[in-house]
């Protein structure tokens, strides 16, 4: 543990990634706040190997009101969050088949209805933004306003602002076990003994571990295993060329830098919770799958790595009261899109826990839906 336990704390946050980092960044000027993590360094598993980005539209409807109401910190944070913003403009490509413009047209149309800057485009315009294409990839949907999140500065940011107002921070803290005790909690951490009033599990792929050591039962929170690799092309391929994502789900690529592109199979494979690494077939898999789609060379395989993505059984975020725990409360579930909406979600979250009501965009948005009282 790297930072001494207060003598009494009233909110508990376990697991440091971007949900809990977040939530204790805008509940710590509030509340007192402790944040643990089991491994050496906050973000290890998902956030730290997250190819995140803003892209309104992923996640489905019914997680764009986190994602839209999430943009306004993302890109323009109050000057005492940050000097800049976490945002690089990409553009977005949902590309198709020729056997799939039903997909498309059902896509474009679904998140037109929602207001969303979606254009659909043919042959020619995509052949315009994704050189090499083979043309029987005729049928895609544009959204310019997706970003690049520089993922390893917002979480930064997000615990260099939970210490500034208070919070302690402890890594090498697993919760071993915990138990209910006056009305709060005594919790085994990293071999201390510790009391909360409240327990908020953001543990990601281990939340219903967390939950099961607390005495709660789980959600059902799976995580899958999903790869991603760094490729060196013999092609001048541009670094800004779009984030491209098949409207099926069977891969997505973006420019890194001139020559040279992220590409992942969208494999999500249900595994255990553990330190994830990619698998060969997977990579085998991605490289073949863009293959199909451009007509680019390839050079080198540079990296590769595999992170955890962990979804609810309705695969959209659970935030809120555990419905027959007292004082225990769930931050699970934010699958491959928790960084575009963590500040949404940490606002909403931390109001229920003794912040003030949050404000702007974030405060149009209903948390009732992401409520665990759904699992009950």
């Amino acid at each position: 543990m790297t930072d001494a336990p207060p003598s009494a704390i009233d909110v508990l946050i376990v697991g440091a990634g971007i949900a809990g980092a977040s939530l204790a960044a805008v509940l710590a000027p509030w509340r007192r706040v402790m944040l643990i993590e089991a491994e050496a360094v906050p973000g290890y598993h998902a956030t730290g190997r997250s190819a995140a980005f803003w892209h309104e539209t992923y996640g489905g409807a019914r997680v764009q009101p986190l994602s839209v109401a999430s943009f306004a910190t993302l890109s323009r944070p109050e000057p005492e969050f940050s000097d800049h913003g976490f945002l690089s403009p990409r553009a977005a490509l949902t590309i198709g088949h020729r056997s799939e413009a039903a997909a498309v047209d059902a896509f474009t149309a679904e998140f037109i209805a929602k207001d969303v800057d979606v254009v659909r485009m043919g042959a020619a315009a995509i052949a315009e933004k994704i050189p090499g294409v083979r043309a029987e990839w005729s049928e895609a949907a544009y959204e310019a306003a997706c970003s690049d999140i520089d993922v390893g500065g917002l979480h930064a940011a997000y615990l260099r602002a939970a210490r500034r107002a208070g919070a302690v921070i402890a890594t090498r803290a697993p919760l071993t076990s915990a138990r209910r005790i006056d009305g709060g909690w005594e919790a085994q951490v990293g071999g201390q003994s510790i009391r909360a009033g409240v327990i908020v599990n953001a543990a990601g792929a281990w939340v219903d571990r967390v939950a099961a050591a607390c005495g709660v039962a789980p959600i059902g929170i799976q995580p899958y295993r999903r790869t991603v690799i760094q490729l060196r092309l013999g092609a001048p391929v541009p670094a800004d060329l779009p984030l491209v994502i098949h409207v099926g789900g069977d891969f997505y690529f973006k420019g890194e830098s001139a020559g040279r592109v992220w590409l992942s199979p969208h494999d999500e494979t249900p595994v255990d919770p553990h330190d994830a690494a990619p698998e060969e077939i997977d990579v085998a898999i991605a490289i073949d799958r863009l293959q199909s789609v451009v007509d680019w060379p390839i050079a080198a395989v540079e990296r590769k790595w595999a992170g955890l993505r962990s979804f609810a059984p309705d695969r959209i975020p659970v935030f809120g009261a555990d419905p027959h725990q007292p004082g225990f409360v769930w931050c699970a579930g934010q699958g491959g899109f928790g960084i575009q909406t963590a500040p949404a979600i940490a606002a909403l979250l931390a109001a229920q826990l003794g912040a003030p009501p949050p404000v702007g965009a974030i405060a149009g948005v209903d948390p009732a839906p992401f409520a665990a009282a759904r699992f009950a």
